[in-house]
């Protein structure tokens, strides 16, 4: 289980968001919602224990986050806005290099975001698009409970954000939990829904 209990963030000493508190079970969404500026993202990066907490508590499973950042570092996986993909290495390496790391299969994570033709390809070439599906094929390697999604359908097309669902789905039916931000729609069934003021 994830909770914030009155959760404020800073961003360059400013104070971005406040108040913040929800809990989330094993299979359960959040999707973030507000303007630009509201702090979607710095509290994004707060939950991956990347971000300092200004007040209040994150705990997983009743325990604190800055207790053990490095544990909880490894139950989370953060798709920011950039997908910092290598240019030179090929689709495959990519993967194959994080698997290394993480565990799981990166031949696995190619066919599921269907990249198979790519597979060979430098990343330098891709599109946009197949660039995000790389770094969604990403999040399926290594067994991290908690996915935190910064809007993670740019750049998709129709059949990408249909993938996006797939996947966030079946993490779901796994027991894993799924913070994401958008501006718009997100294919994530029976999500709650969090809107921070701008």
């Amino acid at each position: 289980m994830l909770e914030a209990r009155d959760l404020a963030g800073e961003r360059g000493g400013r104070l971005v968001f406040a108040g913040v508190s929800f809990r989330l079970a094993r299979g359960e969404a959040l999707v973030l919602l507000g303007a630009n500026g509201a702090g979607k993202t710095s509290l994004l990066r707060v939950l991956a224990g990347l971000g300092r907490i200004a007040e209040g508590a994150l705990t997983w499973e009743g325990e604190s986050v800055a207790e053990d950042r490095l544990a909880h570092a490894a139950r989370s996986a953060l798709l920011g806005h950039l997908d910092a993909l290598k240019p030179q290495l090929t689709v495959f390496e990519t993967l194959r290099h994080e698997a290394r790391i993480r565990g799981g299969s990166a031949e696995e994570a190619i066919v599921a975001v269907g990249l198979e033709p790519l597979a060979e390809a430098p990343v330098r070439i891709l599109s946009a698009g197949q660039r995000r599906r790389l770094a969604l094929a990403r999040l399926m390697l290594g067994d991290r409970p908690l996915w935190l999604l910064d809007e993670p359908t740019v750049a998709l097309d129709a059949a990408g954000v249909a993938t996006l669902g797939r996947l966030v789905s079946a993490h779901r039916a796994r027991g894993g939990i799924v913070v994401a931000s958008s501006h718009l729609d997100l294919p994530i069934a029976d999500a709650r829904t969090l809107r921070l003021a701008a």
